[in-house]
């Protein structure tokens, strides 16, 4: 009875092993190796082409410039003793600070927009454009557009029409006197006679340097001052290029064919103030009434000579960086914004919806559904171009002009320009290329197990 009872509470024996088929070892060896063949050419050409130049980096920063001498650490303790390398390392912490976090967020507005207008393929099409043109043509195209001459540079011409819509610009930047002919020039630009003159005399001030196709369009013939016989009160005077076409005439005398001189400012000057003010007629004429008897000096202030307004230095010392970081953003925006939208297509409707009936505005959905449902996404855009800035060199090394090319560097730049762009030290650019290698990985590493996380 017992051994009747214990044999029925009992587990259940395990089954034996069942034998594999005849073969099977041999099946699985041989899909391996066809595994490892087919794997061989990429795993050939990943150690070519990534694993030994970075071995042999490595290896290469521990000798002198020559290659011949082991220095050990000296190329790292020099690396950050050189100004322009931490110059290097300070303009990529700003690309990597500025760079990412300005598209992942342009990325994320543009395609929360897009997803609201009806040609949005068209659009995201558009925005997409510029990934195809190669960093070598953008850098071409950006340099052209950051030109400092508004005749070449589109955004300097566009600058300089809105500063002359709103406070003009002087008509006459090379205008000035002929030597020994009344006028002087004072310290700030401007000119003055040097005799004085009083109510009831008329002047006559002649300039030059101003071509005669660059005369403003109501420039008419100058009258001669002296006979407009001026009442006692009154100061008159001509300001006129003294300049026969066709040569011949008189210095410091009003010619007949000589051109006025329009839109100057003339200004009369008692006791080193100015008393009145007059702008010249399409003639060059202008006169002072109600002038007190005594001596008056007349100035031509420095604003009718100003040079013109020339824009904006995009590729100087302080504004060269964040024009290349502009440039950047041209290119990878489309980037960031058809995947931040990929992402934005994956998300529950119906919580968008349930928070619409629950009284929520567009806003509110926004930060507190579409934001934090998209964090993975966007977390993963933002690393990809971490990842992507830190190599940057193409848009630097074009971009920014050779006066300047040190205020703009990044450690790409600076590694090529220590080893090939005049250094010739390949041991000091192989210790940058070992910096930039560090930089990297961190954030590759971190990028490779976010993806490994979203597809479990």
């Amino acid at each position: 009875m017992t051994a009747t009872l214990a044999k029925e509470t009992s587990p259940a024996s395990t089954p034996p092993p069942v034998p594999p088929p005849p073969g099977a070892r041999r099946t699985r060896r041989r899909g391996r190796v066809i595994a490892l063949l087919f794997v061989f050419p990429a795993l050939l050409l990943l150690g070519a082409l990534v694993l030994y130049p970075a071995l042999f980096s490595i290896g290469r920063s521990f000798f002198d410039a020559s290659g011949d001498r082991f220095v050990g650490g000296d190329n790292y303790t020099e690396m950050f003793r050189d100004p322009a390398t931490l110059k290097a390392v300070r303009n990529t912490a700003i690309w990597v600070v500025v760079a990412p976090a300005l598209l992942t967020g342009l990325g994320l507005i543009l395609a929360v927009l897009v997803e609201k207008i009806r040609w949005a393929t068209a659009f995201k099409l558009l925005l997409f454009m510029p990934m195809a043109v190669s960093f070598l043509a953008a850098g071409i195209i950006f340099r052209l557009a950051y030109d400092e001459d508004p005749d070449k540079g589109v955004l300097n011409a566009a600058v300089v029409s809105v500063h002359d819509a709103f406070k003009g610009s002087s008509s006459y930047p090379t205008a000035r006197p002929r030597p020994d002919q009344g006028l002087t020039e004072d310290g700030d630009g401007s000119y003055r006679t040097g005799t004085s003159v009083s109510p009831g005399d008329s002047v006559a001030l002649g300039l030059v340097g101003v071509a005669p196709d660059d005369l403003p369009g109501g420039a008419a013939p100058a009258e001669r001052a002296e006979g407009l016989e001026p009442a006692p009160d009154e100061l008159r005077g001509v300001v006129y290029l003294d300049f026969t076409p066709g040569g011949g005439g008189r210095q410091g005398e009003v010619d007949p064919g000589e051109s006025g001189l329009p839109e100057l400012t003339v200004e009369a000057v008692q006791g080193g103030r100015t008393v009145a003010s007059a702008t010249t007629g399409a003639d060059g004429t202008f006169r002072f009434t109600g002038l007190d008897q005594g001596g008056y000096e007349l100035r031509l202030p420095a604003a009718n000579f100003a040079p013109p307004y020339d824009g904006i230095s995009w590729l100087g010392p302080a504004l060269v960086t964040p024009a290349i970081i502009g440039a950047y953003l041209w290119i990878w925006t489309g980037f960031a914004m058809v995947l931040i939208g990929a992402g934005l297509s994956a998300l529950p409707r119906d919580a968008l919806e349930a928070a619409r009936i629950d009284g929520a505005n567009e806003w509110q959905i926004f930060r507190k559904i579409t934001v934090p449902l998209l964090a993975p996404v966007l977390t993963v855009v933002f690393v990809t171009l971490v990842i992507n800035v830190m190599k940057v060199f193409d848009l630097v090394y074009i971009i920014a002009p050779g006066p300047v090319q040190e205020d703009a560097t990044v450690l790409a730049t600076q590694m090529w320009l220590v080893s090939f762009g005049g250094g010739n030290d390949q041991g000091l650019g192989s210790a940058l290329g070992v910096l930039l290698l560090l930089l990297v990985v961190p954030a590759m590493v971190f990028n490779v197990r976010r993806f490994r996380r979203s597809q479990r």
